[in-house]
């Protein structure tokens, strides 16, 4: 049995697009970065913790199998996490404005005796903003528990001159990844997912 540690409704149905049934745990892991600690670490970290954090909620059951998932932005070594209010959103669009900033998304998944995880590096650029757009995109609460402050899924597509990597990375749930992970762990086979299936 498979589980998403996330309470995360993109996941949700970024994992249901691999065909696979799953239970949901609403996990919460402080995610704080410590002093010096290098943003792969970091991400690949909180995943590892998640997925954790889950599997003591499932230990119980057999054959449990559980999915972590962070995902972080990145600009000049700057881990921008969700933003605290509407004007921390605001500032960190600013400092992405017209420039490309790294989208880290780690993946972890664990069982009682097996641990696998894999990391999904993207760039993406935003075109240049101007305060009258940060305002407003600001003001449709969709920066609301986003990393960075956007979500590349919603009216934010219209801000992203150009995307290197992965498009369902940078919405929280690389699938390429998760897909690998998966199929190492003998959950899904190499063929491709039954139309339909999902949580």
């Amino acid at each position: 049995m498979l589980y998403l540690a996330s309470q995360s409704p993109r996941r949700r149905d970024l994992l249901t697009l691999l065909g696979l049934r799953f239970g949901v745990l609403d996990i919460d892991v402080p995610e704080v970065r410590r002093s010096d600690e290098p943003a792969e670490d970091y991400v690949d970290r909180v995943a590892r913790e998640k997925a954790g954090a889950g599997l003591l909620e499932v230990v119980a059951v057999p054959g449990a199998w559980v999915l972590g998932a962070d995902t972080e932005v990145v600009l000049d070594g700057e881990v921008f996490g969700k933003p605290r209010d509407g004007d921390d959103a605001a500032a960190m669009l600013r400092r992405l404005s017209g420039r490309t900033h790294q989208v880290l998304s780690a993946v972890s998944l664990v069982s009682a005796g097996r641990e696998l995880q894999a990391r999904c590096h993207s760039q993406v650029t935003l075109a240049p903003l101007d305060d009258a757009a940060i305002a407003a995109y600001v003001a449709s609460g969709e920066p609301d528990g986003k990393a960075g402050g956007y979500a590349i899924q919603g009216l934010a597509q219209a801000f992203i001159s150009h995307l290197s990597g992965s498009y369902s990375g940078v919405m929280g749930l690389p699938l390429f990844e998760t897909g690998q992970l998966l199929r190492q762990a003998g959950l899904i086979g190499c063929e491709p997912p039954p139309a339909g299936a999902g949580a």
